[in-house]
């Protein structure tokens, strides 16, 4: 035989071209997963989907409406209205709330535990006995109802702990629903502090345009007076073409915040509405208290802690139900039935009672691995307990003296604006009375406007502020103040 050939086990020659047809085609085979989708045949071709392979639309839950009362009033969304629109069509939180009342179900499920099991089954059968030399054959019809009972009495606590471990998993599937909630809140704060705030720079501004303006009028009266020359009034065009280049794109930028508002709300992007702007005057003076009192609040109301709590309780009583599976089991059976034969008035009762003893031997070793594997599941939950105390208290000291620093930096700001509107009317009165040149009351209109976006940027960056100190020490909810956020504390005051 030739060593380009290969030999079948019935001792046919098939040729080493017939072998790569037969790989080819087991190759295709395995491909086309028995005429399924199958795969791309290449990495570099793309993957041609077969006739009704792509999937249909899926039904969802549509969110809640805008209320009608928002949508016929010509006022302004308050931040109250926001959050209440986006607690209601957030996806978020109907995922949560979901997956919270299956934890309901699923305890509810597992009380059942303590109850009996009772079946009620019925049977219809025929038999048949061969005929025998001294006997003929017997033909016989049975009919009849059972019920049984199964009651499991005793097992060592691991109903108990199985109980235990559902009722734990239901808190944490609450609390992780308060905990979205609170995201959806400080996500639609910040989108909405960032959208008022564009908007106060937009009229900041637009302020700081008519301003320029004024200056521009002031240059060209000068130049046709003879007092100015040309490259004042050019000068000054040019600063109102910077200025006019920002109010421009700041009203490109009112569109695009107003849509990252609205996506937060879980409205569509293109959803229009107008939102109240910030107070003039904000609430600077409330009291504080300390960090240290911030982190006790954080330990005791973040909802995040408290699910990865519950989900170390949870996964205790799992270790202790895992580890009952070792343990004997006393269980009560019984059964009551009647059978028919052949005519309703040929019947016998049959009844049953008895208590079973289990008593695992050997598991194949299954059950030390088991349990094993319950305590591993328990330690890694207590790791992430521990990795996300430490993870809030950071979020709580971040957040904490970005608050102060904010605070500061928004009075900070009002002198910062006051002084220079002050600088700015003396540059302007001295240009017009000619002692001024066009540069100072250029550097002066500069110094206005970028005091008031330091001022607009001031009290955005203090309210968004204080609502993470609110999240991150768990207060944050709808019940916010619409304003400003959540109140954070009600303690005694510190000085910064």
């Amino acid at each position: 035989m030739s060593r380009g050939r290969n030999r079948t086990r019935a001792g046919r020659i098939i040729a080493p071209g017939g072998v790569a047809w037969i790989a080819a085609l087991a190759l295709l085979g395995c491909t086309r997963i028995y005429g399924g989708p199958g795969v791309s045949p290449a990495p570099d071709i793309p993957w041609t989907p077969p006739p009704g392979a792509k999937p249909h639309p899926v039904a969802t839950t549509p969110g809640a409406t805008i209320p009608a009362e928002l949508l016929e009033s010509n006022a302004r969304w308050t931040l109250a209205d926001l959050v209440d629109i986006a607690l209601r069509s957030s996806s978020e939180t109907r995922a949560a709330w979901a997956a919270a009342r299956a934890a309901a179900a699923a305890y509810g499920s597992r009380l059942g535990d303590y109850l009996p099991d009772v079946n009620l089954n019925a049977q219809v059968g025929r038999q048949q006995n061969a005929a025998q030399p001294d006997r003929p054959s017997v033909e016989q019809r049975t009919y009849g109802p059972a019920a049984d009972l199964t009651w499991l009495l005793f097992n060592f606590g691991g109903r108990r702990a199985k109980v235990e471990e559902t009722h734990q998993a239901l808190l944490a599937a609450d609390w992780t629903h308060n905990g979205v909630i609170q995201d959806v809140v400080l996500r639609v704060e910040q989108a909405y502090y960032q959208h008022v705030a564009t908007r106060a720079l937009l009229a900041a501004e637009e302020s700081t345009l008519t301003e320029v303006r004024i200056g521009l009028d002031a240059s060209e009266e000068r130049h046709r007076a003879g007092l100015g020359t040309i490259a004042e009034v050019l000068q000054a065009r040019t600063a109102v073409s910077q200025v006019q280049l920002i109010v421009e794109s700041l009203r490109g930028g009112i569109a695009t915040t107003r849509g990252a508002l609205a996506t937060a709300m879980g409205l569509p992007a293109n959803t229009e509405f107008e939102a109240e702007p910030l107070p003039l005057e904000l609430p600077v003076q409330q009291t504080e208290t300390s960090v240290e009192q911030y982190l006790a609040q954080a330990r005791e109301q973040r909802p995040d802690l408290a699910a990865a709590r519950a989900q170390v309780f949870a996964a205790d009583a799992h270790v202790r139900s895992v580890r009952a599976e070792g343990y004997p089991a006393l269980t009560a059976v019984g059964s009551l039935g009647r059978v028919f034969r052949d005519r309703p008035d040929d019947f016998s009762d049959t009844h049953t009672a008895a208590l079973q003893l289990r008593f695992p031997i050997f598991t194949g070793f299954s059950h030390p691995c088991d349990v094993l594997e319950s305590k591993a599941d328990a330690d890694a939950a207590r790791a992430r307990l521990q990795g996300m105390e430490q993870a809030v208290t950071l979020q709580v000291w971040t957040s904490y003296y970005d608050f102060k620093t904010a605070k500061q930096r928004l009075k900070t700001s009002e002198d910062l604006m006051r002084s220079a509107t002050e600088s700015h009317d003396v540059a302007l009165g001295r240009y017009r009375a000619g002692v001024g040149t066009i540069l100072d009351l250029l550097s002066a209109q500069a110094a206005l406007e970028a005091a008031r976006a330091v001022q607009v940027q001031a009290r955005a960056d203090w309210c968004v502020s204080l609502a993470r100190l609110a999240h991150a020490t768990g207060v944050l909810g709808p019940a916010a103040d619409p304003a400003v956020g959540a109140a954070t504390d009600s303690g005694k005051e510190e000085r910064p």
